[in-house]
């Protein structure tokens, strides 16, 4: 696949990536809820139409952020993990959080609260890392190859 970037900035060039309006949902989806398949994905309450979820995960799968796998006890149904590149996401997510906590609450009061605003945001990034971690390590002796 030929990767379009609109600038040489860093910043953009991480946005031609990952800046689009779904690809920080499903990774957050992944990273804190533990989601992996697509059914799961679908009942998040932001409402992703099938069609925009399914080919963010195959953009997402090609530069690899998660990848696509099936189970040996169901060869039916693809499950997606994050890859390090994936988890490695993880600060941005906080530091959205943080933001929005402190920046968007003034325009959406109703808007979900999150207890890690307060926290040590180190600390919780290393938090979510190793139990995404630990979460998808069950995974590795059932996936087909």
């Amino acid at each position: 696949m030929k990767l379009e970037f609109r600038s040489s900035c860093m910043i953009a060039s991480a946005l031609d990536l990952i800046g689009d309006k779904w690809s920080l949902v499903i990774i957050r989806d992944m990273l804190l809820h533990h989601k992996t398949t697509f059914k799961e994905f679908i009942a998040s309450d932001e409402g992703v139409a099938t069609n925009l979820l399914s080919s963010r995960l195959k953009y997402l799968e090609s530069i690899e952020v998660i990848t696509k796998n099936k189970l040996s006890t169901n060869k039916k149904e693809n499950i997606y993990l994050l890859t390090k590149k994936g988890t490695d996401l993880a600060p941005i997510i906080m530091e959205l959080v943080i933001w929005s906590e402190n920046y968007v609450r003034e325009y959406h009061t109703t808007m979900n609260y999150s207890e890690t605003v307060n926290m040590d945001k180190d600390e919780v990034i290393a938090y979510s890392q190793k139990e995404y971690k630990t979460f998808a390590d069950q995974f590795k002796n059932q996936i087909v190859s």
